[in-house]
């Protein structure tokens, strides 16, 4: 017996099916379609019975009548479903951005199949189907890659993301940060290597570098050997960006992963001012001082401005004299072997390493006990009667718990150390924005082989980042939340008795939230 299935999903959507009960179980004979609002349902039932008979005006099935569902006596048949909303919204900010300057069809329904489902090109053509927008064909699709090659569409959406940043604010302060991409590869080759992974995986990976703006908006973006280390790819980027725009001075901001003797020569030599995170372990040198005068006390929120050795090692450099009560202030016309070194301290950063250096301890005591197994871990030492706890390493570094450190060559008078470290905090702006090329466009795994492919859909994913930081700045929703609640809003065209009749779901208050917040941006 043929009946009419309504199946819920967890999005709160209903799947219309002709279905027929076999061997004690529903078989499944057409998928009529999803239904996301009352009215919608509605139409589908009234499409499902039509179908299952065609001449007749229903199914005559017991327990369910038309005038159940409030469809009228003819019912209709959906012809077009669109979410148009949502096509909206994408395609502006695709245009307010300045990327429509690219004039590519074909690419820019790559970037926005990616933001509302990111999945692979040629399933692309499927999402952009379901929202009702005529896709390219596959063959257009992959010309497309090609093209964003040739014609170098990434400096094209580099200069206009730069443009974007410069109008909504400025661009005197760009923070960088790097991150890997793996694939679904079992062989290296010469430009997919195994290195070190932020996910610890043993796939061939990339390396990604991302320039963003203080507020997370993506500036400039580059890619390298699986096996390159992150020390080594702060500078080509920044200097890329650099010269792309004719910037002579501006500030760069990077964790302590970019913190090498020759990338802050060079930057400093290209004019160009940083930020960059400090190793703990240079703590005891730089404050040699404050140690020599003050303890080991500090107080919450503490700052100490001093100099640290432009050698890493510490061997070398205008080093503060202990002798002295008062920390030296930071002079490159004085100092120059040196850099300026900020320290802060944070009660909350104490209680947090003094967790973490509490862990290490008793780990390295159940080995030095032989009731663990494992690598030898932090704070053990061998000796000739075995293992022993290295009580000395572990005091060194109960006594710099809390503290953080921050190196610049930018002087005193013109940025007070409590502004080094707010720069330096607005780090978690890049963080996010990998996040969200990993998660929200999952740039991640690929499975292109050619590294014309690789740099091509990094292209994709950096102009798909750049509306999705745009939309977010601007609403103050996730990226995520604004595509399922525009999504499900279509506009339906019906055709009853002949004639085709235009539908609309209504707009939700969240919807016209969006709707408003983009309105009311300047950009």
């Amino acid at each position: 017996m043929v009946f009419v299935r309504k199946v819920p999903d967890r999005s709160g959507s209903i799947k219309v099916q002709l279905a027929e009960r076999r061997g004690g179980r529903d078989v499944v004979l057409e998928h009529i379609g999803t239904a996301r609002s009352d009215a919608e349902l509605a139409i589908l039932m009234a499409q499902a019975r039509r179908r299952e008979h065609e001449g007749q005006e229903a199914l005559d099935l017991p327990g369910i009548g038309l005038e159940d569902e409030g469809v009228p006596e003819r019912p209709g048949l959906i012809t077009s479903k669109r979410s148009a909303l949502l096509w909206q919204v994408l395609t502006n900010a695709y245009a307010r951005l300045g990327f429509d300057a690219i004039e590519d069809e074909a690419f820019a329904q790559l970037v926005l199949a990616r933001i509302v489902e990111p999945t692979s090109k040629a399933d692309s053509v499927r999402v952009l189907n379901e929202i009702g927008v005529s896709a390219a064909s596959l063959r257009t699709i992959f010309r497309a890659l090609q093209r964003a090659q040739a014609r170098d569409y990434r400096a094209k959406i580099a200069r206009a993301c730069f443009n974007h940043a410069l109008a909504d604010g400025d661009v005197s302060l760009v923070l960088y940060d790097v991150t890997t991409l793996y694939f679904e590869a079992e062989k290296e080759d010469e430009f997919r290597k195994v290195g070190y992974s932020k996910e610890r995986r043993v796939d061939p990976q990339i390396v990604v570098g991302l320039l963003v703006d203080r507020h997370g908006f993506p500036l400039e973006i580059g890619c390298y050997e699986g096996n390159k280390a992150e020390t080594l790819t702060i500078v080509p980027i920044v200097k890329q960006f650099q010269e792309r725009h004719g910037l002579a001075d501006m500030v760069v901001v990077a964790d302590a992963g970019m913190l090498s003797s020759t990338n802050l020569r060079e930057l400093d030599e290209a004019g160009l001012r940083f930020i960059v995170g400090s190793r703990v372990t240079k703590a005891p040198k730089d404050l040699e001082s404050h140690f020599r005068w003050h303890g080991d006390a500090f107080t919450d929120a503490e700052v100490i401005d001093t100099i640290t050795p432009r050698d890493q090692r510490g061997t070398t450099g205008n080093v503060s004299d202990p002798a002295k009560r008062a920390e030296p202030v930071w002079d490159p016309a004085v100092h120059a072997r040196s850099w300026r070194a900020v320290w802060a301290y944070s009660t909350k950063r104490a209680v947090r390493d003094n967790k973490t250096l509490t862990l290490q301890e008793n780990k390295a005591k159940a080995v030095i006990a032989g009731e663990k197994t494992a690598r030898v871990p932090r704070f053990v030492k061998d000796t000739s009667s075995g293992h022993v706890l290295d009580e000395a390493s572990l005091a060194r570094a109960r006594r710099l718990v809390g503290l953080k450190g921050y190196v610049t060559n930018i002087e005193a008078a013109l940025m007070p150390a409590a502004e080094v470290i707010a720069s330096y905090h607005d780090l978690w702006h890049v963080e996010q924005s990998f996040r969200m090329s990993k998660t929200d466009l999952a740039a991640r795994p690929m499975f292109h082989h050619t590294r014309e492919a690789i740099e091509a859909h990094l292209t994709i994913v950096f102009a798909a980042l750049a509306i999705a930081r745009y939309l977010q700045n601007a609403t103050g929703m996730s990226i995520k939340k604004i595509i399922t609640t525009l999504r499900p809003i279509q506009q339906i065209t019906v055709r009853i008795a002949g004639h085709e009749h235009a539908a609309a779901d209504p707009i939700t208050p969240t919807a016209q939230a969006i709707i408003t917040a983009l309105q009311a941006s300047p950009h």
